[in-house]
């Protein structure tokens, strides 16, 4: 199952990752959010080892969400370095994030 990522492990997990890490900000009464998460579990599974995949709920951690500018959800954030280097925002097929993964791997 992805990591669930909050606003106390935020830095731990995400900012301080050894590897890529995919970020998914999502809400159990999001539609698309409910639409994207299996796709973003199995995604967990394909990239176990290679990148770090996660989940943020937006109800329950709203410093990181406001920190990086999350204002619709589902949004997807492609972090590596600690930086932000690409970003989803709605519900894409999995191959799109696949894709983008695949690019900072």
């Amino acid at each position: 199952m992805a990591l669930e990522i909050t606003d106390a492990n935020f830095e731990e997990l995400v900012l301080k990752a050894d590897k890529p890490v995919l970020v998914d900000f999502w809400a159990e009464w999001c539609g698309p959010c409910r639409m994207i998460g299996p796709v973003v579990e199995e995604l967990y599974g394909e990239y176990e080892g290679k990148a770090v995949i996660g989940k943020v709920n937006v109800d329950n951690n709203p410093n990181v969400s406001v920190q990086f500018g999350v204002r619709n959800i589902p949004t997807i954030l492609f972090i590596k370095g600690g930086e932000v280097v690409d970003k989803v925002v709605g519900a894409v097929p999995k191959a799109q994030l696949a894709s983008k993964l695949d690019a900072i791997l």
